[in-house]
């Protein structure tokens, strides 16, 4: 009886020890979730348009809810991802430099509808649990178009 009271507590022992790996896994262990690059550009496009506000004053009205709603799109993004946001500030890009309103406002445009584009593919390839989200994404980017105009 000793004897197997013996081996159960060395197994017992010997089954928490091998399941503390579960415990020790970071983020990076994982694979990258297809929705990365996605959750990636809306936080870039939140900081070009937010640069872009700074740059032109004069558009900041416009571009403000704009900034916003990608910021709100990197948010959801990141909870169905299940990661949080790289640390870090993401770099603003080409639009801070610019400072004629109609510069910005066509390059904001190229990126958004390049975004626009990435969202609607990312939608068509996602499972159902997924494709609600981006499809809003997708139709949110395209009313950001036309508000560029």
């Amino acid at each position: 009886m000793l004897r197997a009271g013996a081996l159960v507590a060395l197994g017992g022992a010997a089954v928490p020890l091998t399941g503390c790996d579960l415990f020790d896994r970071d983020d990076e262990s994982r694979p990258p979730d297809p929705l990365e690059p996605l959750a990636a550009e809306a936080t870039a496009l939140e900081a070009r348009y937010r640069a872009a506000a700074t740059a032109v004053p004069a558009l900041a009205e416009r571009l403000t809810p704009i900034a916003d709603a990608h910021r709100a799109h990197a948010e959801e993004l990141r909870k169905v991802i299940g990661r949080p946001a790289p640390s870090g500030s993401p770099a603003a890009g080409a639009t801070a430099a610019a400072v004629d309103p109609d510069t910005v406002r066509t390059e904001l445009r190229q990126a958004e509808q390049e975004g626009r584009e990435n969202a609607a593919k990312a939608c068509a390839a996602a499972p159902a649990e997924r494709a609600a989200l981006l499809g809003s994404i997708a139709a949110a980017r395209a009313t950001h178009l036309e508000a560029l105009r």
